[in-house]
Protein backbone atom coordinates (compact mmCIF):
# COMPACT_ATOMS: atom_id res chain seq x y z
CA UNK A 1 0.00 0.00 0.00
CA UNK A 2 1.32 3.51 -0.71
CA UNK A 3 1.93 5.95 1.72
CA UNK A 4 0.01 9.10 1.88
CA UNK A 5 2.48 12.40 2.04
CA UNK A 6 0.52 15.62 3.54
CA UNK A 7 0.59 16.96 0.21
CA UNK A 8 -1.41 13.62 -1.11
CA UNK A 9 -3.92 14.57 2.28
CA UNK A 10 -4.47 18.04 1.20
CA UNK A 11 -5.70 16.46 -2.74
CA UNK A 12 -7.64 13.85 -1.38
CA UNK A 13 -9.82 16.48 0.79
CA UNK A 14 -10.15 18.64 -2.31
CA UNK A 15 -10.78 15.44 -4.54
CA UNK A 16 -13.68 14.33 -1.87
CA UNK A 17 -15.17 18.08 -1.44
CA UNK A 18 -15.34 17.81 -5.46
CA UNK A 19 -17.61 15.06 -5.84
CA UNK A 20 -19.69 16.03 -2.68
CA UNK A 21 -20.47 19.39 -4.24
CA UNK A 22 -23.07 18.27 -6.77
CA UNK A 23 -25.56 15.62 -7.05
CA UNK A 24 -24.19 12.43 -8.39
CA UNK A 25 -27.36 10.71 -7.28
CA UNK A 26 -29.61 12.64 -9.17
CA UNK A 27 -27.11 11.81 -12.23
CA UNK A 28 -27.39 8.03 -11.55
CA UNK A 29 -30.93 8.52 -11.75
CA UNK A 30 -31.28 10.47 -14.69
CA UNK A 31 -28.95 8.34 -17.56
CA UNK A 32 -26.18 7.08 -15.69
CA UNK A 33 -28.05 3.89 -13.66
CA UNK A 34 -27.53 0.72 -16.76
CA UNK A 35 -24.07 1.11 -16.33
CA UNK A 36 -23.51 -0.51 -12.73
CA UNK A 37 -25.85 -3.79 -14.16
CA UNK A 38 -23.80 -3.66 -17.91
CA UNK A 39 -20.43 -3.84 -15.61
CA UNK A 40 -21.75 -6.73 -13.15
CA UNK A 41 -23.11 -8.70 -16.09
CA UNK A 42 -19.92 -8.29 -18.00
CA UNK A 43 -17.32 -9.75 -15.06
CA UNK A 44 -19.92 -12.66 -14.58
CA UNK A 45 -20.67 -11.57 -10.71
CA UNK A 46 -22.61 -14.58 -8.99
CA UNK A 47 -23.29 -15.90 -5.70
CA UNK A 48 -21.00 -16.51 -3.06
CA UNK A 49 -18.23 -14.10 -4.87
CA UNK A 50 -16.43 -11.77 -2.50
CA UNK A 51 -17.00 -8.46 -4.54
CA UNK A 52 -14.89 -4.91 -4.25
CA UNK A 53 -16.15 -2.07 -6.12
CA UNK A 54 -13.81 0.59 -5.88
CA UNK A 55 -14.77 4.17 -6.35
CA UNK A 56 -18.85 2.87 -5.80
CA UNK A 57 -20.30 6.00 -5.55
CA UNK A 58 -23.99 5.83 -4.47
CA UNK A 59 -23.47 1.73 -5.70
CA UNK A 60 -24.32 1.81 -8.87
CA UNK A 61 -22.64 -1.49 -9.66
CA UNK A 62 -22.28 -2.85 -5.71
CA UNK A 63 -26.14 -3.02 -6.04
CA UNK A 64 -26.67 -5.11 -9.16
CA UNK A 65 -23.78 -7.24 -7.72
CA UNK A 66 -25.68 -7.59 -4.58
CA UNK A 67 -28.59 -8.71 -6.14
CA UNK A 68 -27.08 -11.73 -7.73
CA UNK A 69 -26.15 -13.34 -4.16
CA UNK A 70 -22.49 -12.03 -3.85
CA UNK A 71 -20.45 -10.56 -0.83
CA UNK A 72 -20.39 -6.66 -1.97
CA UNK A 73 -17.70 -4.01 -0.43
CA UNK A 74 -18.15 -1.17 -1.73
CA UNK A 75 -15.47 1.54 -1.34
CA UNK A 76 -15.25 5.32 -1.84
CA UNK A 77 -13.47 8.22 -0.95
CA UNK A 78 -16.59 9.99 -0.87
CA UNK A 79 -18.62 9.86 2.13
CA UNK A 80 -21.90 11.60 1.01
CA UNK A 81 -21.83 9.22 -1.44
CA UNK A 82 -21.72 6.39 0.42
CA UNK A 83 -24.21 7.38 2.53
CA UNK A 84 -26.74 7.67 -0.24
CA UNK A 85 -25.63 4.44 -1.23
CA UNK A 86 -26.75 2.89 2.14
CA UNK A 87 -29.92 4.41 1.58
CA UNK A 88 -30.66 2.91 -1.96
CA UNK A 89 -29.29 -0.25 -0.46
CA UNK A 90 -31.49 -0.23 2.41
CA UNK A 91 -34.70 0.65 0.06
CA UNK A 92 -33.80 -2.25 -2.33
CA UNK A 93 -33.45 -4.77 1.16
CA UNK A 94 -29.42 -5.61 0.22
CA UNK A 95 -26.94 -5.96 2.67
CA UNK A 96 -23.77 -4.43 1.37
CA UNK A 97 -20.66 -3.18 3.20
CA UNK A 98 -19.46 -0.01 2.95
CA UNK A 99 -16.00 1.72 3.75
CA UNK A 100 -14.38 5.52 3.26
CA UNK A 101 -11.23 4.00 1.40
CA UNK A 102 -8.89 5.85 -1.21
CA UNK A 103 -8.40 4.08 -4.77
CA UNK A 104 -4.88 4.85 -4.84
CA UNK A 105 -4.16 3.30 -1.30
CA UNK A 106 -6.37 0.66 -0.28
CA UNK A 107 -6.53 -0.40 3.32
CA UNK A 108 -7.67 -4.37 2.17
CA UNK A 109 -5.43 -7.03 2.43
CA UNK A 110 -3.92 -8.58 -0.58
CA UNK A 111 -5.85 -10.96 -2.68
CA UNK A 112 -8.94 -10.81 -0.46
CA UNK A 113 -11.40 -10.39 -3.51
CA UNK A 114 -12.40 -12.73 -6.05
CA UNK A 115 -13.43 -9.67 -7.96
CA UNK A 116 -12.67 -6.64 -8.42
CA UNK A 117 -14.99 -3.92 -10.31
CA UNK A 118 -15.05 -0.11 -10.58
CA UNK A 119 -17.90 1.61 -12.92
CA UNK A 120 -16.90 4.90 -13.98
CA UNK A 121 -15.36 5.60 -10.44
CA UNK A 122 -11.65 4.06 -10.50
CA UNK A 123 -10.60 5.91 -13.47
CA UNK A 124 -10.99 8.96 -11.41
CA UNK A 125 -8.28 8.75 -9.11
CA UNK A 126 -5.68 11.49 -10.01
CA UNK A 127 -2.75 8.05 -10.05
CA UNK A 128 -3.52 6.10 -12.29
CA UNK A 129 -0.70 3.65 -12.10
CA UNK A 130 -1.13 3.29 -7.93
CA UNK A 131 -4.59 2.73 -8.68
CA UNK A 132 -4.20 0.17 -11.25
CA UNK A 133 -1.70 -1.32 -8.71
CA UNK A 134 -4.45 -1.80 -5.91
CA UNK A 135 -6.80 -2.85 -8.07
CA UNK A 136 -4.01 -5.79 -8.89
CA UNK A 137 -2.96 -6.39 -5.11
CA UNK A 138 -6.45 -6.60 -3.72
CA UNK A 139 -7.87 -9.35 -6.27
CA UNK A 140 -6.86 -12.79 -5.90
CA UNK A 141 -5.16 -14.98 -8.51
CA UNK A 142 -6.82 -16.23 -10.85
CA UNK A 143 -9.68 -13.82 -9.90
CA UNK A 144 -12.04 -10.86 -12.35
CA UNK A 145 -10.95 -7.48 -12.77
CA UNK A 146 -13.64 -5.77 -14.01
CA UNK A 147 -13.73 -1.79 -15.56
CA UNK A 148 -16.40 0.34 -17.16
CA UNK A 149 -14.68 3.67 -18.20
CA UNK A 150 -15.69 6.82 -20.67
CA UNK A 151 -13.22 6.92 -23.50
CA UNK A 152 -11.58 9.65 -24.63
CA UNK A 153 -13.14 9.96 -27.74
CA UNK A 154 -16.36 10.04 -26.80
CA UNK A 155 -18.73 12.49 -25.32
CA UNK A 156 -17.20 12.48 -21.48
CA UNK A 157 -13.55 12.56 -22.84
CA UNK A 158 -14.91 15.78 -25.05
CA UNK A 159 -16.33 17.29 -22.20
CA UNK A 160 -13.35 17.24 -20.44
CA UNK A 161 -11.32 18.38 -23.03
CA UNK A 162 -13.68 21.45 -23.09
CA UNK A 163 -13.57 22.13 -19.65
CA UNK A 164 -10.17 21.61 -18.55
CA UNK A 165 -9.24 25.09 -19.60
CA UNK A 166 -10.98 26.41 -16.63
CA UNK A 167 -10.35 23.76 -14.49
CA UNK A 168 -8.13 24.22 -11.34
CA UNK A 169 -4.19 23.47 -12.01
CA UNK A 170 -4.53 19.19 -11.39
CA UNK A 171 -2.12 17.65 -8.96
CA UNK A 172 1.47 16.69 -9.78
CA UNK A 173 1.33 13.07 -11.82
CA UNK A 174 -2.55 13.23 -12.62
CA UNK A 175 -3.58 12.01 -15.56
CA UNK A 176 -6.68 12.53 -17.71
CA UNK A 177 -9.47 9.89 -16.78
CA UNK A 178 -10.71 9.29 -19.75
CA UNK A 179 -7.24 7.59 -20.63
CA UNK A 180 -8.83 4.29 -18.77
CA UNK A 181 -11.07 4.18 -21.76
CA UNK A 182 -8.39 3.60 -24.30
CA UNK A 183 -7.13 -0.41 -24.39
CA UNK A 184 -3.79 1.11 -25.11
CA UNK A 185 -3.84 2.81 -21.76
CA UNK A 186 -5.12 -0.40 -19.76
CA UNK A 187 -1.79 -2.29 -21.66
CA UNK A 188 0.60 0.45 -20.32
CA UNK A 189 -0.91 0.23 -16.54
CA UNK A 190 -1.92 -3.58 -15.74
CA UNK A 191 0.70 -5.37 -18.15
CA UNK A 192 1.10 -8.70 -17.95
CA UNK A 193 -0.80 -8.75 -14.70
CA UNK A 194 -4.09 -8.78 -16.47
CA UNK A 195 -5.67 -11.02 -18.89
CA UNK A 196 -8.61 -8.46 -20.45
CA UNK A 197 -10.61 -11.25 -22.20
CA UNK A 198 -13.25 -9.02 -22.87
CA UNK A 199 -12.55 -5.16 -24.37
CA UNK A 200 -15.42 -3.87 -25.73
CA UNK A 201 -16.55 -0.15 -26.62
CA UNK A 202 -20.38 0.81 -26.45
CA UNK A 203 -22.40 2.97 -26.22
CA UNK A 204 -25.07 4.81 -23.34
CA UNK A 205 -27.78 6.32 -25.22
CA UNK A 206 -29.49 9.90 -23.25
CA UNK A 207 -32.50 10.91 -24.24
CA UNK A 208 -33.76 11.73 -20.39
CA UNK A 209 -32.78 15.83 -21.97
CA UNK A 210 -35.58 17.75 -23.86
CA UNK A 211 -33.27 20.37 -25.30
CA UNK A 212 -29.36 19.97 -25.42
CA UNK A 213 -29.18 23.26 -23.05
CA UNK A 214 -30.94 20.88 -19.62
CA UNK A 215 -28.08 18.59 -20.20
CA UNK A 216 -25.63 21.06 -20.07
CA UNK A 217 -26.78 22.65 -17.26
CA UNK A 218 -27.84 19.35 -15.26
CA UNK A 219 -24.00 18.88 -15.94
CA UNK A 220 -23.31 22.51 -14.62
CA UNK A 221 -25.18 21.78 -11.80
CA UNK A 222 -24.61 18.25 -10.46
CA UNK A 223 -21.23 17.29 -11.49
CA UNK A 224 -18.55 17.83 -9.52
CA UNK A 225 -15.38 18.09 -12.35
CA UNK A 226 -17.76 20.73 -13.86
CA UNK A 227 -18.92 22.56 -10.45
CA UNK A 228 -15.13 22.65 -9.66
CA UNK A 229 -13.89 24.06 -12.67
CA UNK A 230 -16.74 26.89 -12.70
CA UNK A 231 -15.76 27.85 -9.41
CA UNK A 232 -12.39 28.04 -10.81
CA UNK A 233 -13.31 30.27 -13.88
CA UNK A 234 -15.62 32.18 -11.60
CA UNK A 235 -11.98 33.12 -9.65
CA UNK A 236 -10.28 34.34 -12.77
CA UNK A 237 -13.61 36.45 -14.14
CA UNK A 238 -14.60 33.74 -17.08
CA UNK A 239 -17.48 32.72 -15.74
CA UNK A 240 -19.37 33.25 -18.61
CA UNK A 241 -17.13 32.12 -20.68
CA UNK A 242 -17.21 28.63 -18.77
CA UNK A 243 -20.98 28.54 -19.24
CA UNK A 244 -20.89 29.16 -22.68
CA UNK A 245 -18.19 26.82 -23.56
CA UNK A 246 -20.45 24.52 -21.84
CA UNK A 247 -23.75 24.93 -23.74
CA UNK A 248 -21.89 25.23 -27.16
CA UNK A 249 -20.40 21.52 -26.30
CA UNK A 250 -23.33 19.89 -25.36
CA UNK A 251 -25.14 21.73 -28.78
CA UNK A 252 -22.26 20.29 -31.13
CA UNK A 253 -23.03 16.45 -28.80
CA UNK A 254 -26.64 16.86 -29.71
CA UNK A 255 -27.73 14.08 -32.30
CA UNK A 256 -31.35 14.54 -31.85
CA UNK A 257 -33.68 17.93 -32.36
CA UNK A 258 -32.98 21.42 -30.58
CA UNK A 259 -36.66 20.22 -29.01
CA UNK A 260 -35.93 16.27 -28.58
CA UNK A 261 -31.75 16.06 -27.49
CA UNK A 262 -30.43 12.64 -28.13
CA UNK A 263 -26.62 12.23 -27.00
CA UNK A 264 -24.39 8.93 -27.42
CA UNK A 265 -21.91 8.04 -24.44
CA UNK A 266 -19.07 5.75 -25.23
CA UNK A 267 -17.74 3.19 -22.57
CA UNK A 268 -15.05 0.64 -22.72
CA UNK A 269 -15.95 -2.69 -20.90
CA UNK A 270 -12.86 -4.42 -19.65
CA UNK A 271 -12.76 -7.36 -18.04
CA UNK A 272 -9.76 -9.36 -17.22
CA UNK A 273 -8.43 -12.47 -15.50
CA UNK A 274 -5.67 -11.85 -12.70
CA UNK A 275 -2.75 -13.91 -13.10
Amino acid sequence: MSTITPTDTDVKKRHRAMWASGDYPAMVEAFLEPLGPCLVEAARVGPDMDVLDVAAGTGNASLPAAERGARVTASDLTPELLEAGRGRAEAAGLELTWAEEDAEGLSFEDAGFDAVISAIGAMFAPNHQATADELVRVCRPGGTIGLLSWTPEGLIGGLFRTIGPFAPTPPPGAQPPPLWGSEEHLAELFGERVDFGTLEREVLEVNAFRRPEDFAEHFRTSYGPAIAAEANAHKEGREGDFRQALRDFFEQANLGSAEHARFEIEYLVAVGRRG
